[in-house]
């Protein structure tokens, strides 16, 4: 039988839920136990495909195509189960799912409700994310709800946790709170009156939490702790410090060296092996001894919020680890870019442009690649990219003047980039799409696999067949591509199926490391294996760092 655990949060948002569930995930998986995560998001949208990253931070794609909130990243990258689509859902998507029911007839006549008709749909598909009734079905589903207690929006899925604890019984369902304790500089003392009226109104709704992860800027003293046992009626060996770290691989030992595994393990009544974190301590010694820094320049329109970019710098992150190398992204406003001011990049071993939509700041990018491309600084595109280093390569080496996608140009004399109208999904399911479709789930998604060139820097890197992650609606116009190779630009990958472009590149007689792609690789880096493409693009950025010493030496 699986058994749950509900992590809410309280006073603030941002305060590391996911980060947190993730490693409570990896504490029991080390203890040989199935784990699985559930994020529960309270926001309307049917999915934050449509969600500016300003607003709502990157959007995470799983191998099944389903554009998921960012969290899934961090339950990846810290566990070896996949995301699935059935393991992030919406109000929207709750609500969609029950009208479309009540439209059928399902109810029988009933008056629809949010009790019980839209709490028992929560429930069902928290146990469909937790594979119930499935030889897949994990031993612990751990089910993160988005938001804070005291949101109107999040009170559904907090009732509907309450019920399905009850239904479940004793000792198949624990509640994990995680609440803010600020330090108040003025007064010199950490405050604990924010968490007692968090738990004090989680009470009010019925949940009783069995543990509260207290987030402060500095470990919580004893005193404090207590103080917070007594008035939030929780064990205190259940008020479990989290304070501020410089690495969010140290959280797990954080957890795990306060018992918080044990405590979760006592409360489900689960019996298993100790945990071993051997693999966490090796990977933060890691983090915390590089032989090298390299510093890359990331060009994007989205650089006010690094949540934008929280896989792709992780991404950046493993690969760094993986080459012994310390690696410093700082970010360039694309919008910023001009002609008189680009060589600025030359004082950065790699440029990479990361994915986007909409045309603000894409003559920016074009100018970067542009300038990696001249210059023979290794270069990075990913999805856009790719893209804009494709429009820039047909400009100014290929003849085609004034080039540039649908996207951003409708009347371009040369659409090098520009709508397809039928692509194959992950799942095998033929899509069909036009300039008038839904902007809403219309776009190429999840795990394809393609063909790869041999001789070309993309099989040095993947071999025969790449297999990544896509999320975007534009692809390069396979009507330019013959002219775009008679001028030199390699198509070192196309789709299995359409034969569409994945990945273009320079030849290294002209270029050492010059590569865009189509998909988004960052999806499938993790800690432990990094990812192929990134630790390439790392050790390239440090021979180019080492060139550069070598001239300024002569």
């Amino acid at each position: 039988m699986t058994k749950f655990v509900f992590v809410t949060g309280g006073v603030v948002s941002s305060l590391g839920k996911g980060i947190a569930s993730a490693s409570l995930a990896a504490i029991l998986e080390s203890r040989g136990l199935k784990v699985t995560l559930i994020k529960l998001d309270p926001y309307l949208n049917v999915d934050p495909g449509t969600m500016s990253p300003f607003q709502h931070g990157e959007v995470f794609v799983t191998e099944d195509g389903a554009e998921t909130d960012l969290d899934l990243g961090h339950y990846e990258r810290f566990i070896t189960t996949r995301m699935r689509r059935s393991n992030n859902f919406t109000t929207g998507q709750i609500y969609k799912t029950v009208l479309e029911k009540e439209r059928r007839g399902d109810y029988l006549g009933k008056t629809v409700q949010v009790i019980p008709h839209v709490t028992n749909e929560i429930q069902e598909f928290v146990r469909r994310g937790a594979g119930i009734g499935t030889p897949d079905a994990a031993q612990v589903a751990i089910v993160e709800i988005g938001g804070t207690v005291g949101d109107i929006e999040s009170l559904p899925f907090l009732e509907a946790v309450r019920q399905m604890s009850l239904k479940l019984g004793p000792g198949n369902a624990a509640f994990l709170h995680l609440t803010l304790v600020p330090w108040i500089a003025a007064a010199g003392e950490l405050k604990t009156k924010p968490t007692q009226h968090s738990v004090q109104k989680l009470r009010e709704i019925g949940i009783m939490p069995d543990a509260l992860l207290c987030r402060a800027d500095r470990p919580i003293p004893d005193d404090e702790r207590a103080k917070i046992s007594l008035f939030a009626n929780v064990h205190e060996y259940g008020v479990i410090s989290v304070w501020d770290a410089d690495t969010i691989y140290k959280v797990p030992r954080m957890l795990h060296s306060q018992g918080l595994d044990e405590l979760v393990c006592a409360r489900l009544q689960l019996h298993s092996k100790p945990a071993n974190l051997t693999r966490w301590d090796n990977l933060v010694h890691q983090v915390e001894h590089p032989e090298h820094e390299v510093t890359i320049a990331m060009c994007g329109k989205y650089v006010e919020l690094s949540d934008s970019y929280k896989s792709l710098n992780e991404a950046l992150r493993h690969a760094g680890i993986h080459n012994s190398a310390r690696v410093k992204v700082e970010y360039v406003d694309s919008e910023d870019l001009t002609p008189s001011n680009v060589g600025n990049l030359g004082r950065y071993d790699a440029i990479l442009v990361p994915g986007g939509f909409g045309k603000r700041g894409v003559e920016g990018k074009i100018l970067a690649a542009q300038y990696a491309r001249e210059h023979g600084v290794p270069y990075l595109g990913i999805c856009l990219g790719m893209q804009v280093a494709t429009i820039e390569f047909a400009r100014h080496e290929a003849g085609l003047e004034n080039a540039n996608s649908t996207e951003f140009d409708p009347e371009t004399p040369h659409p090098v980039i520009a709508l397809i109208d039928e692509w194959q999904d992950a799942d095998g399911t033929i899509q069909v799409r036009t300039a008038q479709s839904d902007l809403g789930g219309t776009m190429r998604l999840g795990s394809q696999k393609s063909d790869v060139k041999p001789g070309t820097l993309a099989y040095e890197i993947y071999g025969n067949v790449l297999n990544e992650r896509h999320r975007h609606r534009y692809e390069a116009n396979v009507h330019y591509l013959d002219r775009l190779t008679e001028a030199g630009l390699v198509i070192s990958a196309l789709t299995q199926r359409e034969r569409l472009t994945e990945v273009v590149e320079l030849p290294r007689s002209v270029h050492p490391w010059f590569i865009g792609v189509q998909f988004h690789p960052e999806f499938n880096s993790t800690p432990w294996a990094g990812h192929p493409l990134f630790k390439s693009f790392i050790a390239a950025a440090l021979t180019h760092q080492a060139e550069r010493r070598e001239m300024v030496a002569a």
